[in-house]
């Protein structure tokens, strides 16, 4: 089955929040020097205001599904880009620093809403055949994002506009925060739920729109995992028998984020500043990571089915405990600071060929049907709990000495490598009733 324009849309449009998750996720790094200026924050201050996103962000990913339920995914998505764009013209006129706080926090509503909201309307609207390359466009949007959150913070601060600049910098995001609320009224509802919600006649318009050959077919499997899912929500997740998939689930999350990856995404121009770097160079140096960023989550993503979830985690975090000592010893030293953005690209090439890109497929794999949903709002919560307390702690931690926090990453990694070893198993190639076997799970 071909994919048609109607589904070329739907997904462009979902994916939009995507980019945005990206963009409003890496911004404040080209303010935080700023923001420490107006506000007079100390260290911890700073790190509130980085992480008061991540509150929203963590509430919002465990509680999107029940108004994704209740009023659609289309609906839902319509309130986090209002959110997105709420919290962009609120953080570029803020008034003070508590009103910054709450705007910060209001974004990452966005952001936690639209990492669980995106790709389930993506997923419910693409072929079958389409769906797992569908669904990697919301990824592949979030690493654009962040490039251009980089690129954006670089071209606004060429611009010379003083005191102004950082509110520029938040602000901007607005526009593409706008632009998705008005496309969200162009996109149809999503099949799946019009079905859970008796609207058979619409949802039947839908997949003919999308150009499923058999809609009727179609509706009656979706009847029938609406069923299967009502009988899951009784299965209770946290038994014994789901041990070893929660293990998995929870420190892969854990550790996507124990690498240093957002830390550094959030404080990549303080990181640049510590090593002597002038706000324009710290700028564009950032945009080049990015530019990786983007390059080698390409790239994982066309080998991750050939060369194995397990290899490439395996591989890629070796990378990390090697740039990240690199990092270390630098800051100890005090020494060849011209080679950090080289290290640093290096880091995120590795972070992106591995923990980036297999996260959240290992995660949907190591869980049995009836209990995935459950078990990827685990993964997901340990992920972004951890992200929170990470971007909390940072700044202080880099006060001290700007090698203590790369000091740390690289002994998680370490412990990280040594788990993915011993307790990691293989998922590519073998379906998903096979990985339930090994775990003696019936």
């Amino acid at each position: 089955m071909s994919i048609n324009s109607y589904v070329v849309k739907g997904t462009a449009v979902g994916a939009l929040g995507g980019l945005l998750f990206g963009f409003d996720t890496a911004v404040i790094s080209g303010t935080t020097q700023a923001l420490t200026s107006v506000y007079h924050l100390s260290p911890f201050m700073l790190g509130v205001t980085v992480s008061s996103a991540l509150l929203g962000t963590v509430i919002a990913a465990l509680g999107a599904g029940i108004p994704g339920q209740r009023y659609g995914r289309r609906a839902s998505l319509r309130l986090m880009a209002l959110f997105y764009l709420i919290s962009a013209l609120g953080c570029a006129f803020a008034w003070n620093w508590p009103a910054l706080i709450v705007f910060r926090f209001v974004g990452g509503l966005g952001i936690g809403g639209s990492s669980v909201l995106g790709p389930m309307y993506i997923a419910e609207i693409a072929p079958p055949k389409w769906r797992g390359r569908l669904v990697g466009c919301f990824q592949i949007n979030v690493v654009v994002g962040i490039l251009l959150a980089y690129l954006s913070n670089y071209i606004i601060a060429s611009q010379h506009l003083g005191a102004a600049e950082w509110r520029w910098q938040l602000g901007v995001s607005g526009f593409p925060a706008l632009l998705f609320l008005i496309a969200l009224f162009g996109i149809p509802r999503s099949p799946r739920w019009l079905v859970m919600e008796h609207h058979l006649d619409e949802a039947a318009a839908v997949l003919r729109r999308a150009g499923v050959p058999d809609v009727q077919a179609q509706i009656a499997e979706i009847v029938e995992s609406v069923q299967l899912e009502k009988v899951a929500a009784k299965e209770r997740l946290f038994s014994r028998k789901y041990a070893k998939p929660l293990f998995l689930a929870i420190t892969v999350g854990m550790f996507c984020q124990l690498s240093g990856i957002n830390a550094i995404l959030y404080y990549l121009n303080d990181i640049f500043a510590l090593a002597g770097a002038s706000t324009m160079s710290g700028n564009l140096q950032a945009v080049a990571v990015g530019a990786m960023n983007l390059v080698a989550t390409l790239a994982a993503m066309a080998v991750i089915d050939h060369i194995g979830r397990r290899r490439l985690l395996l591989i890629g975090t070796s990378g990390l405990v090697v740039t990240l000592a690199a990092v270390s010893v630098i800051f100890y030293t005090h020494q060849h600071m011209n080679w950090l953005v080289w290290l640093l690209l290096a880091y995120i090439a590795c972070f992106a060929i591995s923990q980036g890109a297999v996260i959240w497929v290992y995660v949907s794999e190591v869980f049995p049907n009836r209990v995935r949903s459950k078990g990827q709002s685990v993964g997901s919560s340990a992920h972004w709990i951890t992200n929170a307390v990470i971007a909390l702690v940072f700044p202080i931690m880099a006060t001290t000495s700007g090698a203590y926090p790369f000091i740390f990453f690289t002994v998680m990694m370490v412990l990280d490598l040594f788990i993915i070893a011993v307790y990691y198993p293989e998922t590519t190639g073998i379906s998903l009733e096979q990985v339930q076997h090994e775990f003696g799970i019936r």
